[in-house]
């Protein structure tokens, strides 16, 4: 097999792999539950230094006391902090899910705007939380990056930037706009089974026979398969 040589090319093919490996669609990849565009976005706020695990324990008894933007926005900030304590920074969050409700109502109608230049004017809601919201809920082209897709990135020398816009631009001029979501949370995936930040199992990686620090860390051909899962970019 020919190995790809330039960062575009490593990217295509890291694409495809990783499709192999993790099939589906942006919204079955996503790890947070959710039952619509609304609550996504609240369980994306949510999900800052939290893990999935959490606010996936956390929202359903969230999301059965303020289903939507209407009844989030008229909430108690008492009742609310209470219920989402677990998911830590719960005030800031509180704060943030309360603005960004009354917003939504106020502004839209209750319904979550579709377009990035909408989405980042609402509060807590950055390019990260944006594009998680476009790609999963909406099917349109949204590239979130965190730690995991920015972690990789430079691992298989697919760009030296470390600002995450920086690194959402680069990484979409490379990745057909309909893939954008999926290799995004397949990186996440990757990320967290394999290439982890401590101890990468490059002899299970997939994308090892061609990724730069395989090779200069002495990482073979690949020989396992990471798991398969969900996940999802926050921020």
């Amino acid at each position: 097999m020919v190995r790809p040589r330039t960062p575009a090319g490593r990217a295509r093919e890291a694409n495809d792999r990783l499709g192999q490996l993790f099939p589906g669609t942006s919204a079955e990849l996503c790890a947070l539950d959710h039952g619509d565009a609304f609550q996504l976005l609240v369980a994306t706020i949510l999900s800052a230094q939290c893990t999935d695990e959490r606010v996936n324990r956390t929202t359903p008894a969230l999301f059965a006391r303020f289903p939507d933007a209407a009844s989030l926005a008229a909430a108690p900030v008492e009742e609310v902090e209470a219920l989402i304590r677990p998911t830590g920074f719960f005030r800031a969050k509180t704060r943030s899910l309360l603005g960004m409700a009354t917003a939504v109502q106020d502004r839209f109608g209750g319904e979550v705007p579709t377009g990035m230049a909408d989405l980042v004017t609402l509060p807590g809601v950055g390019r990260k939380t944006a594009n998680v919201l476009r790609s999963v809920a909406f099917d349109r082209p949204g590239l979130p990056v965190d730690t995991h897709v920015q972690r990789l990135s430079l691992r298989l020398g697919l760009t030296t930037e470390t600002d995450p816009v920086k690194v959402e631009h680069v990484l979409s001029a490379m990745v057909p706009a309909g893939e954008r979501g999926k290799f995004s949370l397949r990186m996440i995936l990757h990320g967290r089974a394999t290439c982890r930040a401590r101890s990468p199992r490059c002899e299970d990686c997939v994308l090892a026979d061609f990724c730069p620090s395989a090779s200069l860390g002495g990482g073979a051909a690949p020989t396992g398969r990471a798991r398969r899962g969900r996940a999802v970019a926050t921020g």
